[in-house]
């Protein structure tokens, strides 16, 4: 008994001075890398930029963004995973998070073992937009145009294991349309390629394809949220262009390395919750076609797990096949 006592008492005392030691500290001492897993310009590589400006303001160390992309954002989600679990690699990561584990018949990582949720920062919802040569202006005409023409067109996509890429997948699916998907290494060169004619139809997040469809560069023909978007109110939504059942978005979630200290992941949440409760942070989010939530670690958690099991559901129905 009395050797077991001293066992909990030196237990607890080790605690007491890990938190000691975290409570002296002055943590981030050293410049914090984020690690976007798609291309620059895309949703994860903005909203990566727009945190690290604040957190560099508010922890007085250098917040810094890298693009790792590449398999559908396994290489950056990946090398997070691996990463020392100290709180200087932060992961920014898409719904590929949630989807990839599914899509790939050899995931590289797990979602719930190999990292620690901190926050969904963002969301936005889907957008299905064409080159204005395309003789279509509905959903309805879209639709009718590729069944008419089977193999004819290519739908460009932000990626693999990307929500715009199962988006595409479902609605080829949903109205027996034989096209080519495309996915392109982020959603800004799927809009790129879509501006320029290469790919006249395409998926993607509403961020990178906002400014091109605001412009006239590209009609907006629905987005695949519930509701309307705000940045775009004169868009439709899926279900009411005529296209039922293909609602999708994307978040961005904030993730480090299982084993992260709680300390820093908590440090982390508020700092990020704070910076996107600022004034000019949530008119550059809407502006971009980002809707905020900002949640805690455990409400995150709950939706990701949703989520894993949503997209599963979706892969397995549409029978997507497994990427080798």
């Amino acid at each position: 008994m009395r050797a077991a006592i001293i066992r909990l008492a030196s237990a607890l005392a080790m605690v007491l001075a890990s938190a000691a030691a975290f409570a002296q500290s002055t943590y981030p001492n050293h410049p914090v890398k984020i690690i976007a897993p798609f291309a620059a310009g895309g949703p994860s590589d903005l909203i990566g930029r727009i945190l690290a400006d604040k957190l560099s303001l508010s922890l007085k160390q250098r917040f810094y963004v890298e693009d790792h992309a590449g398999a559908g954002g396994n290489i950056g989600m990946t090398q997070v995973a691996r990463a020392v679990p100290d709180g200087y690699t932060i992961l920014v990561a898409s719904s590929s998070f949630t989807v990839n584990p599914s899509l790939y018949a050899k995931p590289t990582y797990d979602p719930f073992k190999d990292f620690a949720p901190v926050t969904l920062a963002v969301d936005s919802p889907n957008i299905l937009m064409v080159h204005p040569s395309m003789p279509v202006k509905t959903v309805k005409e879209l639709v009718a145009l590729l069944q008419a023409n089977p193999d004819k067109y290519a739908i460009a996509n932000s990626g693999l294991g990307t929500t715009p890429m199962l988006a595409a997948e479902l609605f080829k699916l949903s109205f027996k349309i034989n096209a080519t998907s495309v996915p392109y290494n982020g959603g800004a060169p799927a809009v790129e390629a879509t501006v320029s004619g290469q790919t006249p139809i395409g998926f993607a997040t509403l961020p990178p394809a906002y400014p091109q469809v605001a412009s006239g560069n590209l009609r907006g023909l629905a987005v695949t949220s519930a509701k309307r978007s705000a940045a775009l109110p004169n868009v439709p939504t899926m279900a009411e262009a005529g296209a039922a059942d293909q609602d999708s978005d994307t978040m961005q979630g904030i993730f480090v390395p299982a084993g992260t200290p709680p300390e820093v992941i908590a440090l982390l949440n508020r700092e990020i919750v704070e910076a996107l409760a600022l004034p000019d942070v949530q008119a550059k989010c809407k502006e971009l076609g980002f809707d905020i939530v900002a949640d805690t670690p455990a409400q995150f958690t709950a939706y990701l797990k949703n989520e894993v099991d949503r997209w599963h559901r979706v892969i397995v129905d549409a029978k997507i096949p497994q990427i080798q």
